[in-house]
């Protein structure tokens, strides 16, 4: 596995061919998916086998290592606590990328999503040259707009919400585009 960035309690680390248990685990958990699927498992485990975890790998390889999708683990324990992400959308614009997370219901209320988006959006501006960080949520998932105000992002403006999640609580409410930019970064 290779490091991707540490902070104070975590290290990111790229998945493994070896890391579709661990996606596995962490979608099938109801409260972990409440705000994506209504709290259904997103696949199937054949498709995070044989489907997702070849385009991770490969995104490492088109970004040259650069973004993705990075496992997340407690530096103190050792335990896979969830992901994040900072990555360009497949045919936009290397400096515009997307930050995401997604943690296991044990991890909530540490403080592991405001400190590893952090750790993201500062290695995204200050060694990436990106020049907009940008993330989206559900109007009724108010602790992810947390975590996002509170690494510096502000709301740009409201999304609709997409197709597939029109059955999820909430998604007659739609969502937000959250953003923050280097030079917004630069000022903090």
């Amino acid at each position: 596995m290779s490091d991707y960035l540490e902070s104070e309690r975590l290290v990111l680390r790229q998945f493994t061919a070896q890391g579709a248990d661990l996606l596995i685990e962490l979608d099938s958990d109801p409260a972990v998916m409440r705000f994506l699927t209504g709290g259904e498992p997103s696949m199937s485990d054949d498709v995070v086998r044989d489907e997702v975890i070849p385009s991770l790998l490969a995104a490492y390889e088109r970004w040259n290592g650069r973004f993705g999708l990075f496992a997340a683990y407690e530096k103190e324990t050792g335990d896979f606590i969830g992901w994040f992400c900072l990555r360009p959308e497949r045919s936009g614009p290397l400096d515009e990328v997307e930050l995401g997370y997604r943690l296991r219901r044990g991890a909530w209320g540490k403080g592991y999503a405001t400190e590893g988006s952090n750790a993201l959006v500062d290695k995204g501006f200050s060694e990436l040259g990106v020049s907009t960080v940008w993330g989206e949520t559900m109007a009724l998932n108010i602790s992810s707009q947390r975590v996002m105000e509170k690494v510096g992002m502000s709301v740009v403006r409201s999304v609709p919400t997409p197709e597939d999640m029109l059955g999820v609580e909430g998604a007659e409410r739609g969502g937000y585009r959250f953003e923050i930019t280097r030079e917004q970064w630069a000022r903090r």
